[in-house]
């Protein structure tokens, strides 16, 4: 069993004061929080005008993202306005009727139902990159987060719009992202100094032109699907060009079905791309864990492509990356605005105050987990002593904001990591340095220099 503690930011040795904490905050999101916050239950921080309030425990988690929904639907003002430039009322920073609405239409997408035709495009994506990489005639660097994002941009690409993305695409939407991610405002001020939300937000023009970048190529893959759509060639992407809202009968707008594209690659390859990084480097780390997983890809699959069946039979793999999103949750906050008062045990929350479930906090906490900071994947197998609480396992959030694509992230993940698995071996690369940053998202930094040997 593996008992490997992969890194994490050095935690204060106490609390941080609010400036302090507020400027390591716009560093790292990660760093800012001290060993004791990985025991509480639940707790507040006072942040300039704002209270915030911590739930980390199973029963605050529900109280907030499953019972009183309602009332902490809303997303938390930094991350609307921060993602707005880029996906201006999409699912996953609308809320209220938009939200329900965009919901009921772009559920059907990413549905699990839909994945016996996902999978195979899935399948062989990561088949072509894998056939790259043994090309190599010698151990050869790659980027390994870049990787895996150009991956897994080609996956959603080829899966929800009907066609390749192609690398020159695929390089700029990645590398957009990644430039958005870099320059955008990691605190509100606007709200953490009390003042009115409809005040305007100053976002820089690097962010600003990265959201073009990435509305661009997103026009062109809408206008070649629809072009796919006049001449039958039907995709997934039809059922958005088609659907209707069931109550009110009116379709997406081309705006509305740019913002949905948006969150869609936003939510389909930036997160899993992350997580798949991840896992690369936790197996570098741990060789037992590796050899377990050669074990299973060899006896399950023996030298084949894997296929939707095969995925119930990958239990290791699935473990394995399950430990890994557990130790580096792709989105490792979740925010909430209160739209009305409500009570969580003894503290009463105001209506506009700031509530959030920390998955970082959560999923290392000292009472739900053994050995919180190490990888251990043997903890998630099906006959695992004493199994976790599932709900100090928020990967993917929980309740009615529960990610839409989660089912297809997960099945992503296993067949790209079993494909793959098979065909090489990644090592970290000498003098690599690797250390979470979150901004919207947790990354290893900005680049993850692995070694690619073939088989």
């Amino acid at each position: 069993m593996s008992s490997f503690v992969p890194p994490y930011p050095d935690r204060p040795a106490e609390p941080l004061s609010v400036f302090s904490g507020m400027r390591m905050a716009r560093q790292n999101f990660l760093s800012i929080w001290p060993e004791e916050c990985f025991s509480f239950d639940m707790f507040t921080m006072p942040v300039l005008a704002r209270t915030v309030y911590v739930c980390n425990s199973p029963d605050t988690v529900v109280k907030a993202l499953i019972e009183n929904h309602e009332a902490f639907e809303r997303k938390s003002p930094q991350m609307r306005h921060a993602l707005e430039p880029l996906l201006g009322d999409g699912l996953f920073i609308s809320d209220g009727a938009t939200w329900r609405a965009r919901r009921r239409l772009v559920s059907p997408i990413v549905h699990a139902s839909n994945l016996p035709i996902f999978a195979p495009i899935m399948a062989e994506a990561a088949s072509e990159l894998a056939e790259r990489w043994q090309g190599f005639a010698s151990p050869t660097p790659v980027d390994a987060l870049a990787s895996m994002a150009n991956l897994t941009a080609e996956i959603i690409c080829r899966t929800v719009f009907g066609r390749r993305l192609g690398m020159a695409y695929s390089t700029e939407i990645v590398a957009a992202f990644s430039e958005y991610q870099r320059r955008i405002n990691q605190l509100d001020l606007v709200y953490l100094f009390g003042l009115p939300d409809w005040l305007p937000r100053y976002q820089p023009l690097a962010t600003r032109r990265a959201a073009r970048r990435i509305h661009g190529v997103l026009d062109r893959v809408i206008r070649s699907a629809r072009e796919q759509a006049k001449s039958g060639d039907a995709s997934m992407i039809t059922l958005l060009l088609d659907a209707k809202d069931p109550e009110t009968g009116k379709p997406l707008d081309d705006l509305a079905l740019r913002n949905e594209a948006a969150t869609i690659f936003m939510a389909g390859h930036e997160t899993t791309a992350n997580s798949l990084a991840w896992t690369w480097y936790l197996l570098s780390q741990s060789p037992e864990v590796e050899a377990q997983l050669q074990a299973e890809l060899e006896r399950v699959l023996g030298g084949r492509m894997p296929a939707l069946a095969d995925v119930p039979r990958l239990v290791y793999t699935r473990a394995v990356f399950d430990e890994a999103v557990r130790l580096y949750p792709p989105v490792p906050l979740l925010a909430r605005q209160a739209t009305r008062a409500e009570r969580i045990r003894r503290w009463t929350i105001e209506a506009g105050s700031l509530v959030v479930v920390v998955p970082w906090l959560l999923q290392r906490h000292r009472r739900y987990w053994d050995q919180p900071d190490s990888f251990v994947p043997e903890r998630f197998l099906p006959d695992a002593p004493g199994r976790h609480d599932r709900r100090a396992y928020l990967p993917f959030s929980i309740g009615p904001r529960v990610c839409a694509g989660a089912a297809f992230g997960l099945t992503e993940a296993i067949l790209c990591l079993a494909t793959l698995a098979q065909k090489v071996r990644l090592r970290l690369a000498p003098g690599a340095v690797v250390a979470p940053v979150c901004r919207l998202t947790l990354r290893p930094g900005d680049a993850l220099p692995m070694i690619v040997t073939p088989r």
